[in-house]
């Protein structure tokens, strides 16, 4: 019988409390700080604020946390500096959860900031260090746990070393490989790095029969027949891992799947689970709405100036690739000429981006209104529709022209697997700052393979910050 490894949040389940005690030990912590110490550490000397209801939301914030991002991933492989970056992360997502509670119930001015702050601090070194201590104890109780299956690795000899060295890698897991069967040679008695070689392809199931064997992993893409070779494993009740494929740089993100009477190993740049997508959307509903007031209020201001300045729509409607190639109509507030489209062949010559996309400075087409509409990010309101239809997303990857799409290379692609957004990674970060089209690619790349709700909202939070301070889309 063989037990199957937790995967989701149940795997850190332990992390995820023991985080939780930390978060209100810190919490209490700060409010001790700010109000002063009595008898009992527990009691805060605070007559007219229960700060026990905003403990209960800090702890639901810190839930939301943990399900919506991967805070626990690869946890046990992380080095003392990369935990401290995690949990200051972390910690810095639940105190920005808190602040937007506070902000949208009206209530920022019942609780001192002062000990969400010190909150803040104190959890983040608090979280490390109980995580660093809680890591230390699991790793030593895994390399010292007698009880762990014994597994034989069946490989050809020239993957050998190669299949060793990456279990190597992860030493923390339940098994350890007590030896090697080499299939297409004879060199028992001999050792591939450190692990002796027990048997050949010829004597390998006498070894399974008479020796302590618990799981056997097999290098698949060496060993013809699989079926009958595994069958017979199976029929003297050993565990059978067989490998079907190499992994590549998308490694997390294949899953064994069925289709019809078909087993598959599906592979993308991100999987995402269902409840994920369904934050995302949620996200997207709620932030077009609000969006859309806003939107409405704009054109009310800036309707008929629009027109006074460059006769024509106020709205700028055009085909816009989305994902995977799928075209729809694009909208925005009018900041150009409405000969915009045909000037850019002759403006082309003036282009300041590298590839495919059109950017320049001081651009003629722009009607001074528009000016102020780009760098106010206002043009973009309208945009809150696409995203409410569904043909965009609050955050993702800016939307090509048709033009561009047509002259895209294979992996230009990569950036239309996800629907396209108001905002994303590179206008976050690099707005425009960035001249080369390949920069924007490996950014929307990045978006997309380490894709979270907490990215989502982080990278939301700096597009806020970016207009705010006047740094808009030029």
């Amino acid at each position: 019988m063989y037990r199957r490894q937790q995967t989701g949040w149940l795997k850190h389940i332990d992390f995820m409390l023991l985080d939780i005690i930390m978060f209100w030990l810190s919490y209490v912590l700060a409010a001790k700080i700010r109000f002063g110490f009595s008898e009992n550490f527990f009691e805060i000397n605070v007559s007219d604020v229960s700060y026990f209801k905003l403990g209960i939301v800090m702890t639901l914030v810190a839930l939301i946390v943990a399900f919506t991002t991967e805070c626990y991933s690869g946890i046990l492989r992380r080095k003392f500096t990369s935990e401290a970056g995690n949990s200051i992360k972390h910690c810095t997502m639940v105190f920005s959860g808190l602040l937007i509670y506070l902000t949208a119930t009206k209530q920022s001015d019942a609780y001192s900031r002062i000990v969400i702050f010190i909150f803040w601090g104190i959890s983040a070194v608090f979280i490390w260090l109980e995580r660093i201590i809680y890591k230390s104890v699991l790793r030593r109780r895994i390399k010292k746990r007698h009880k762990r299956s014994s597994m034989l690795l069946v490989t050809d000899l020239a993957n050998a070393k190669h299949m060793v060295e990456t279990f190597m890698k992860d030493p923390y897991h339940d098994f350890s490989i007590d030896g090697i069967v080499i299939i297409d040679k004879n060199v028992i008695g001999s050792e591939i790095e450190g692990i002796p070689v027990v048997a050949t392809a010829d004597d390998f199931y006498d070894y399974v029969r008479t020796n302590v064997v618990d799981e056997v992993f097999v290098n698949g893409s060496n060993i013809r027949d699989e079926e009958f070779f595994s069958q017979e494993l199976l029929d003297m009740g050993v565990t059978v891992h067989y490998k079907i494929l190499e992994l590549s740089r998308y490694a997390n993100d294949r899953l064994l799947d069925r289709y019809g009477d078909f087993v598959v190993v599906t592979s993308s740049m991100r999987i995402a689970s269902g409840f994920a997508l369904f934050v995302k959307r949620s996200m997207d509903v709620v932030g077009s709405l609000v969006g859309l007031v806003f939107c409405g209020i704009a054109f009310l201001i800036f309707a008929i100036p629009i027109k006074l300045q460059a006769p024509g729509p106020v709205f700028f409607s055009q085909i816009r690739i989305g994902k995977n190639g799928r075209p729809f109509k694009f909208y925005k507030f009018r900041s150009m000429y409405v000969d915009a489209e045909e000037r850019k062949k002759e403006l082309m010559a003036s282009n300041e981006m590298d590839g495919l996309m059109f950017k320049m400075k001081d651009d003629p087409r722009i009607f001074p209104l528009g000016k102020f509409l780009r760098k106010t990010s206002i043009d973009e309101l309208p945009q809150f529709w696409n995203v409410l239809k569904g043909d965009m997303s609050l955050v993702g990857t800016r939307p090509p022209t048709t033009d561009e799409f047509e002259l895209y290379e294979a992996h230009h692609k990569a950036r239309l697997s996800v629907k396209p957004g108001i905002t994303g990674m590179w206008q976050a970060m690099g707005r425009s700052d960035i001249t080369d089209f390949e920069e924007v690619v490996k950014l929307d790349t990045r978006y997309i393979t380490e894709w979270s709700i907490g990215l989502d909202i982080y990278l939301l939070l700096l597009t806020v910050k970016a207009v705010l301070v006047g740094r808009g889309a030029e």
